[in-house]
């Protein structure tokens, strides 16, 4: 059976505030961790009016301290916004309150828009040129190895925290294999690339000293309800994240709106329809036919699902309901 795994951006609706976001996270992750899920993940962003989470680690911490079995963890540390000695002690220091469950995921991209990755590495595109190189210093920063080099993270050397290379194009697909890393692909938001970068991933997949076989994760976006009609409805609170994103007007995430869809320009509508390829919205059976369709097209050993909806309660339903049709 695929596991299932949350990603959560700690969304700060319209009407709410971060506080709130922070609260209903780590309420989420209380009832992913009794519904049998993975793993709860936390993405960096940063200067995103809907998205709390920029402190990563800190929000990690937090999720962790209420919860007991569940992993928890990074999808992802923008690694370029950081040197890799003081992730490694962040997430050194993190595994070692909560041993055995916490994982770092690791992305590329900024983040954030480009004035914003200056402010928080004023070299950011050299950085990001540096990735590879940054990982395998990571990497070896939290290896036995380092303990016998000059610098060191205390904590963090040799905790050996599970590493993930996450990426929405081929690049990360060639890193994760050639380091024999697990690979998470963004298919949820940037699905065009994902089946060929599932194909060079397991092609090229070179065994290492955490992973003997490659592991595929893929973003999946469920909005599970009762009806089909109720979960259409709950999804435009994400049709109008998305739509504000790539258009230049990034917002708190918004009420569903009855209709929303109908209003939609043509290049608005493109927008979507890429994206809703790798989405379950319905009811409990459409959302089981969805998710088995997906995963027998892809091959998936685990989905890391994210539910941008508006109401909380409505998200945990969402969440409840995965979980029971993935058992049954």
């Amino acid at each position: 059976m695929t596991a299932l795994s949350v990603l959560d951006l700690c969304p700060i609706t319209e009407g709410g505030s971060a506080a709130q976001s922070f609260h209903n996270s780590r309420d989420l992750a209380q009832h992913a961790e009794r519904w049998g899920y993975q793993r709860f993940w936390l993405a960096e962003h940063h200067g995103m009016p809907g998205i709390a989470s920029a402190a990563t680690s800190v929000v990690i911490g937090h999720v962790a301290a209420g919860t007991r079995t569940i992993r928890v963890g990074a999808g992802g540390i923008m690694l370029p916004n950081h040197s890799p000695l003081v992730i490694a002690e962040q997430f050194g220091t993190l595994e070692s309150l909560f041993p055995g469950r916490i994982d770092l995921g690791l992305g590329r991209a900024p983040g954030s828009d480009q004035a914003t990755a200056r402010a928080l590495r004023r070299d950011a595109i050299e950085t990001a040129d540096m990735f590879p190189q940054d990982v395998v210093e990571l990497m070896h920063l939290l290896s036995p190895a380092a303990a016998h080099s000059r610098i060191q993270a205390v904590p963090g050397t040799g905790l050996q925290v599970p590493i993930w290379i996450l990426g929405s194009s081929l690049f990360g697909a060639q890193l994760a294999a050639e380091l024999g890393l697990p690979y998470a692909f963004a298919s949820h938001f940037a699905p065009a690339a994902m089946m060929d970068a599932v194909a060079i991933y397991r092609a090229r997949f070179k065994p290492s000293a955490q992973l003997a076989k490659p592991h595929v994760m893929l973003g999946f976006n469920v909005f599970a309800a009762d009806t089909d009609e109720e979960g259409r409805f709950l999804a435009t609170s994400m049709q109008q994240a998305f739509v504000n994103l790539r258009s230049g007007r990034p917002s708190r995430l918004q009420p569903p709106r009855e209709g929303y869809e109908e209003g939609l320009t043509p290049p608005e509508r493109a927008i979507l329809s890429q994206t809703l390829t790798c989405a379950a919205i319905g009811s409990p059976d459409t959302v089981r036919r969805q998710v088995r369709d997906f995963v027998a097209r892809t091959g998936a050993d685990e989905l890391m699902i994210t539910s941008q909806i508006h109401a909380h309660a409505a998200r945990l339903r969402s969440y409840e309901i995965l979980a029971q049709v993935q058992a049954g």
